[in-house]
Formats: C-alpha cells, sequence, structure tokens
C-alpha cells in the first residue's frame, strides 16, 4: 500500500483514535466504534488487495455451504430414521407377544387381560404366514397377515392410505387387501381374483400338497415404504386360520403403546399380569441392528461434514494473517496515535469474526429454505436430469424425508459461530503484538 493512501488512512482515523483517548479513563472502551468502522473499511478491499477479498469471499462461502450441507443432511438423516421406524411401528406392534410350545388358542382372554394395562392402546391377535401370489401375468411372494377388521382398521398406516376399494365388512367378505406394488406385479384391480399358495396343506398317503385358494381383491393401499407395499396381504383373521389350519388359535398377539420410546414401561406392566407360557419382544430388540446402523450412519455422517466448516475456519486464518501482513503499516501508525493493543486485536477480530458468522446465518437460511423444499428439489432434478433420484427401489420410501431436529439445528450454527469466533483469535493476537517501530520501518 503506498504512503499517500496509509496518510489519507491515518488522517481519517486520527481524530476518532484521539476522541476515544481523551475520555476521563484514560483508555479506549472494548469495541469502541472506531474498532467497528475500521473493521468495516478492512472487509471492504481496494484494487490493490485484490487478492485477500478473494480469499475472504472463498471463506465466507465455505462457511456458508459447510453449515447448510450439515443441516441438509443432518435432517435428511432424521427424516430417514423417523420414516423407516414410523413404517415399522405402522405396521407392526411395538410389543409381540409369543405363545412357548403350546397352541396359542386363548389369545381372546389374554388380549382382554392386556387392554387393561394403562400404556396399552390397541391389542391384534394374528396369523402371520408366507404365501405365492400368482396370477395369469405374474406369481410373486407375499406375506400374509391375518387380522380381524377392527385390527386392520386401527393400523393407521393402512386405514388411511387405501388408494382403492374399501375395508368396510373386511371380517364378512372373505376378499384380501393388498398393497399397490404387489397389485402393480400381479396386474390385477379391485374385484379381480388372486391365487394364494401357502407351503403347507391337505396330507395325504401320498404326501403333503400345498394349499391353494383364490381370493377377490377387496382394497388396494399404498403405505409409501416399497419393500412393504410390494408384498404385504391382509386376510379376514377366520379364514386365515383355515388357509393356514391353525383352527381357533393364533400366531402371536401384537400390543399398539401410547409411548413407542416408553416400551418397557408397557412390557412391566404386561408381566404383572403372571400369563403363563408366553413371551414379550419389544419392537426395539426386533429392530437393534437396523436402529443401530441408522444411528452410527447418522453420527459418522455429522463428523465428515462438519470438516466443511473447519476447513472454512482455516481459510479465515490464512485470510486473516494475511490481512494483518498487508496492513503492518496501518498498524503502526495507529499503534504511534494511542491505539492500544487490545483495540489493534478486536479490530481484526471483528473482521474475520464477521466473515464467519454472517456466513454461519446465511449457510442457517440456505440449509432450513433447501430442507423444507427438498421434495420439490429431488423433483425438479429428475426433470432436468430425466433420471430417478432417489429410487424407491432401493430406498425403501417413495418421498424424500426431511426432518428438522432443532437442538441439532442450534448446535450446527452455534459450532460455525464457535469456530468462526476461534479462527480469529491467533491472526488478532499477531496483529496486537506487532512492533510499531518494525511495522513502521518495513513496512
Amino acid at each position: 500500500m503506498t504512503e499517500t493512501t496509509m496518510a489519507g488512512t491515518g488522517a481519517a482515523l486520527a481524530n476518532q483514535v484521539e476522541r476515544e483517548h481523551q475520555r476521563p479513563s484514560g483508555s479506549t472502551q472494548p469495541f469502541a466504534p472506531f474498532e467497528w468502522v475500521l473493521a468495516m473499511r478492512y472487509l471492504r478491499a481496494r484494487r490493490s488487495e485484490g487478492f485477500i477479498s478473494v480469499i475472504a469471499g472463498f471463506s465466507f462461502a465455505g462457511i456458508m455451504l459447510g453449515v447448510a450441507t450439515l443441516i441438509i443432511v443432518m435432517a435428511v438423516m432424521n427424516g430417514f430414521r423417523k420414516e423407516l421406524v414410523g413404517k415399522i411401528l405402522g405396521l407392526n406392534g411395538h410389543v409381540v407377544v409369543n405363545r412357548i410350545n403350546t397352541p396359542f388358542d386363548d389369545y381372546n382372554d389374554i388380549a382382554q387381560k392386556m387392554r387393561n394395562v394403562k400404556t396399552v392402546q390397541t391389542v391384534i391377535p394374528l396369523i402371520e404366514g408366507q404365501v405365492m401370489a400368482s396370477t395369469q401375468a405374474q406369481a410373486v411372494g407375499g406375506n400374509v397377515r391375518g387380522m380381524s377388521e377392527a385390527s386392520v382398521k386401527s393400523l393407521k398406516l393402512v386405514a388411511n392410505n387405501v388408494r382403492e376399494g374399501t375395508l368396510d365388512g373386511f371380517d364378512t367378505q372373505s376378499g384380501i387387501a393388498i398393497g399397490v406394488r404387489l397389485a402393480e406385479n400381479l396386474r390385477v384391480g379391485v374385484g379381480e381374483n388372486v391365487t394364494l399358495i401357502g407351503p403347507r396343506g391337505a396330507c395325504t398317503p401320498f404326501g403333503c400338497m400345498p394349499r391353494t385358494k383364490t381370493y377377490p381383491v377387496t382394497a388396494i393401499f399404498e403405505m409409501g415404504m416399497n419393500e412393504y407395499d410390494k408384498i404385504m396381504i391382509f386376510m379376514p383373521l377366520e379364514e386365515s386360520q383355515k388357509f393356514f389350519s391353525r383352527d381357533a388359535s393364533v400366531d402371536a398377539v401384537e400390543v399398539i403403546t401410547d409411548n413407542p420410546e416408553g416400551v418397557a414401561t408397557t412390557i412391566a406392566g404386561l408381566r404383572a399380569l403372571n400369563i403363563p407360557g408366553v413371551h414379550y419382544s419389544d419392537w426395539k430388540s426386533r429392530n437393534e441392528t437396523f436402529i443401530r446402523v441408522l444411528d452410527v450412519e447418522r453420527a459418522m455422517m455429522f463428523i465428515i461434514l462438519s470438516l466443511i466448516i473447519v476447513v472454512a475456519a482455516f481459510n479465515i486464518i490464512s485470510g486473516l494473517m494475511m490481512l494483518v501482513k498487508d496492513k503492518g503499516r496501518d498498524i503502526g501508525i495507529l499503534r504511534t496515535m494511542g491505539a492500544s493493543k487490545g483495540a489493534i486485536m478486536r479490530v481484526f477480530l471483528i473482521t474475520g469474526a464477521s466473515i464467519g458468522v454472517i456466513g454461519t446465518l446465511a449457510g442457517f437460511l440456505l440449509g432450513v429454505v433447501f430442507t423444507h423444499n427438498i421434495e420439490e428439489i429431488r423433483q425438479l432434478v429428475m426433470r432436468i436430469s430425466g433420471g430417478k433420484l432417489f429410487d424407491p427401489n432401493f430406498y425403501y420410501l417413495t418421498r424424500m424425508p426431511a426432518d428438522m431436529d432443532p437442538t441439532e439445528t442450534a448446535a450446527i450454527v452455534a459450532m460455525g459461530l464457535v469456530l468462526a469466533v476461534l479462527a480469529t483469535l491467533y491472526p488478532s493476537w499477531r496483529a496486537s503484538r506487532l512492533d510499531p517501530v518494525e511495522a513502521l520501518r518495513y513496512g
């Protein structure tokens, strides 16, 4: 920087510095107006300082994109977990009760006792079995759940997402309800027939024959989870007992609670009923591996993407160090006019922190806007690229999920702000320690 420019800078600030030092206390107040004025002037680089301005711009962009990316990815990870767990709990009971070594034929009495437990909402006796579903067009595997009409309607994930037909009169229609993907694979609609082939049928002296029976489709539902929509078949409980030769028994009783996360309390209440010969298992233990994988992936993504913000913070350090070196003569002039070491340190702290703080807030706004419009953005990318983004055949879900956790988002913003401030401390300290004599001699 030329001596003329430095003289202009010194003249512009001399009066304000002198006014600050003429206070009765004899010292500059922390974060005085002249410190802010000088810091903002350093943020507006002149033509000769264009390279420093470019570094500041990249630092701002790095902080903004790092914070935004972390918010978006963590929201998507939270959305995945919430949606997948919600689908699992929407179809399966929170507690599964099995009878050990004996037929579960007294399920009605046991279900009535379980309904008296305070935290229990619904008790569902059911039959479950594997079948081959076939039509003239196709044959695919399916999973049959034999349930009463009241039980099927208690599953809101199914009852609230019937696309064709109805569940009314389900117990008396002797028909089946199937998922929308299964209906597409079988190429059937409501009122058309599907033949179910069970592995166990009547046994004769010539061997056991598979059981085969044709049922009309009375309802088609879409739960929004591809894995369920392409295999699930609901059948009336009494009909499923006949089809799977269960006589008057069921395979299990599922219990739905008012608080899935507090399922241990419900199990304790069920055990207090002292029902002999039964085993209890909760949804967490049945899906332990799946839930653990989701949590590990979520934690690792947070750690990895946090490095983007750290790298951006290093950019702030490098840019501020170059600014301190470039402004050495300015620092010498200010020190000779009476500016304290603390004032010099605060000037550069404000300069660097402004980049990080504004970048963090901009990243927060970008992340929130992107997250709330993520499905629309996905659809736009698909239209532009002409390909499939987030294919439900691989990701199970039909929509891109996103769920922002306010506490987690606040922690991300706080981390960005803290790193932005910490990144300015060393360069600011170096500026305050600069010897004014050496700065003027070699500046």
